[in-house]
């Protein structure tokens, strides 16, 4: 096996913070996931940690309060962020001292000065004192020194980089109970449904021995539940869900006609002549926390949030579909028309539109144009070539369920658009349903940016500074581990082919089970999920597997993987949001080993898969393996990658210095190509607006 090395894109740790407290009631580190525990008959301890505890400390308040005056530099925000840390620690023994009734009261009298005009700033050492001292006292974690700096970077406007197991989830209550304290609602953002609910949850008894509310956004919920839900202090949802709730109440504005103003009637004579359903659900934009702040800001913001209208297919363009399909499946690539890679187009040639044109007089084809039967093959094409059944998406209960690609989670309702997601229909042999147009648009961008203060914390957010900083104006600080990083990471292994490379990951696997070690795979695709699966099974390696299709029961497979011998295969949904504990005796064989089977198309995505391992001081191993048959060699284009698997094919494994450079020389040229998309889609979009905003439209409306 290849020698171990050290991660090049790991965080290193700041040099004047060395780690920071224990927890007041357990030597557990604050978990980074999981459901709130269950009330205990034993009561937390309030008592501060004793001397005999070995405690890690902040830089001497003296050097950090010099060294503050070094900002903006990451030193002098570090050092201003230390000296809170170090106020917050000076209240703790004056608070631990109240009760709950009396901690309350402190946090409605920081509530009663923010609206007679103290700014929130100048009480930011208290606040954070109150919610380090409630959730001692709820849920049993006392935040620790890191985490405190991590919470005041976030409150000032910045994208917290914090490796994971570093409890993300609990610093977000930080910030998040001081800029609640001024009444206008904070949204906590995540990537899921299951992660919003959890983390309201699990940080609910925080906030509300605080004394205040908290609330829960989820697919389904009708607009009266999400009215009252938008109402409290606190609310926990994703970013599509955010996103389309605003969409939505713009159409019911559109609706209503100028609601910024009542009528006579309704001030005061107290009539409410609009139905309640036909309210707005959201009540401004004011702070929003991005938890995964790359995935939801970055990875996302390649596709606008989009709401449709509906629009019956007639019996003629259903017709018109499966019949494009079946012509699209006697053309050849290359021959009859080219396919972009980049752009996940096909393009008729003049040979393909002779064939094509050869079965215009068809009776399907009777309502159609010959250009218009150009585009209905074309999508077609593209139904077959760029979206592949189990890695884009699933069919489930005769429907076609998108697969999320960044989390590798289904997205139920959701659909393609311009006659796509219709395409693909006519491809699996479904009934043609309903396609949409659209209603009302608007980018990840520029939803973000309507929130008067944005800020966010993630594992991975370094590498794209300057575009958050550039789009969003907010800044990357990252901040340090609690505990050293133990995490080895082994060189990549390449391979000429794909079955080779499978039929080494399977070897490998069988090579760690036997020996006891928990083992977690990632892989890209379900497909391939299912490919290394039928592997395992055949070397009679016992397993589970984790994607898409039993997401039901993640938490469940999630929850074991850390057990010695266990092995656990599973998608891009294992990367985010997921706390693997470590079992009895694997910390001493090693920790936990993640396997990546490929290279994903940002290095971010690949250090979280790496991250689910050697969390809070564990130990832990992380290793990829690749084929020159991967999906991402094509970022150098159709041709180039063709003669590069053509010139290598055959030759096996193909590990080196120079093989693993040109993996990741193609990476970094999807990133590339990733960031000019997202640009093209701004500069797409801010022009779109410009012209609607001229002919007195609303900008995100049709």
């Amino acid at each position: 096996m290849a020698s171990a090395t050290t991660d090049p894109d790991s965080t290193a740790a700041a040099p004047s913070l060395d780690a920071a407290t224990t927890p007041a009631s357990s030597p557990t580190a604050v978990p980074d996931m999981g459901p709130a525990p269950a009330s205990t008959s034993t009561p937390v301890s309030r008592e501060r940690p004793s001397q005999s505890v070995s405690v890690n400390r902040l830089s001497p308040l003296w050097l950090s309060r010099f060294q503050q005056w070094t900002r903006p530099t990451h030193q002098g925000k570090f050092a201003r962020y230390c000296v809170i840390a170090h106020a917050v620690n000076a209240m703790e023994p004056q608070l631990e001292r109240l009760s709950d009734q009396e901690l309350r009261a402190r946090a409605k009298t920081l509530r009663d000065r923010v609206r007679s005009g103290t700014k929130i700033d100048k009480l930011i050492v208290e606040a954070f004192a109150l919610v380090r001292e409630a959730a001692k006292r709820t849920i049993g974690q006392r935040l620790y020194d890191v985490q405190l700096v991590g919470g005041a970077a976030i409150h000032f406007r910045n994208i917290a980089e914090m490796e994971t197991g570093e409890g993300k989830t609990l610093v977000a209550t930080l910030p998040t109970f001081l800029n609640a304290l001024t009444g206008k609602g904070v949204h906590v953002v995540t990537v899921n449904d299951y992660l919003a609910q959890r983390d309201a949850d699990w940080n609910r008894p925080i906030y509300e021995l605080l004394g205040m509310t908290v609330g829960c956004i989820q697919t389904g919920q009708p607009d009266a539940v999400r009215r009252r839900q938008y109402a409290r202090d606190i609310t926990y949802g994703t970013s599509k869900e955010f996103g389309f709730d605003f969409l939505r109440d713009e159409l019911k504005r559109l609706n209503l006609g100028d609601t910024s103003r009542k009528t006579f009637e309704q001030s005061f004579l107290g009539r409410n002549l609009i139905h309640e359903n036909d309210k707005p659900v959201q009540r401004g934009h004011h702070f929003a926390i991005v938890d995964e702040a790359d995935s939801i800001l970055i990875d996302e913001a390649r596709t606008p949030l989009i709401i449709g209208a509906n629009n019956q297919p007639t019996p003629e363009e259903a017709a018109a579909y499966y019949g494009a399909d079946q012509v699209a499946t006697t053309l050849e690539r290359g021959v009859d028309y080219k396919y972009d890679i980049q752009e996940r187009k096909a393009e008729l040639n003049a040979v393909g539109r002779r064939k094509v044109q050869a079965v215009a007089g068809q009776r399907v084809f009777a309502s159609l144009t010959v250009d218009k039967l150009y585009e209905y093959v074309e999508r077609a094409l593209r139904a077959h070539v760029a979206y592949l059944k189990d890695r884009d998406y699933v069919v489930h209960e005769g429907e076609v369920v998108i697969v999320d690609e960044f989390t590798g989670r289904l997205m139920p309702g959701r659909q393609w658009q311009d006659g796509l997601h219709q395409a693909i229909q006519a491809k699996e042999g479904l009934e043609i349903t309903l396609e949409t147009i659209t209603a009302a648009r608007v980018t990840v961008q520029d939803f973000f940016l309507r929130y008067k203060k944005l800020a966010g914390m993630t594992g991975t957010a370094s590498t794209d500074a300057a575009e958050l900083r550039r789009i969003y104006k907010v800044g990357v600080f990252k901040v340090p581990t609690n505990k050293p990083s133990r995490r080895v990471w082994i060189p990549d292994r390449v391979f000429s082919t794909e079955a080779e490379k499978f039929q080494a990951v399977a070897d490998e696997i069988e090579r760690l089970h036997a020996r006891g070690v928990a083992i977690l795979v990632g892989t890209r695709s379900i497909e391939k999920s299912e490919k290394l699966s039928a592997l395992l099974t055949a070397k009679g390696i016992e397993h589970q597997v984790l994607n898409a299709k039993n997401h039901a029961i993640e938490a469940q497979i999630v929850a074991q993987a850390g057990q010695p011998g266990k092995v656990t295969v599973a998608t891009n949904m294992a990367g985010r949001g997921t706390d693997i504990k470590l079992g009895e005796g694997v910390a001493a064989n090693g920790g936990l080993h993640v396997i990546g089977t490929e290279r994903h198309e940002a290095r971010r995505i690949d250090r979280q898969l790496a991250g689910r391992c050697a969390r809070q001081g564990d130990p832990g191993h992380a290793q990829f393996f690749v084929s020159l048959e991967d999906e991402i060699l094509e970022a150098f284009g159709e041709k180039k990658a063709k003669a590069i698997r053509d010139r290598y094919r055959g030759k096996g494994e193909l590990t080196s210095p120079k093989m693993r450079k040109l993996i990741f020389a193609a990476q970094r040229r999807k990133e590339w190509q990733h960031y000019r998309d997202r640009k093209l889609l701004m500069h797409y979009e801010k022009q779109r607006a410009e012209m609607r905003k001229n002919m007195g439209l609303n900008p995100v409306l049709g």
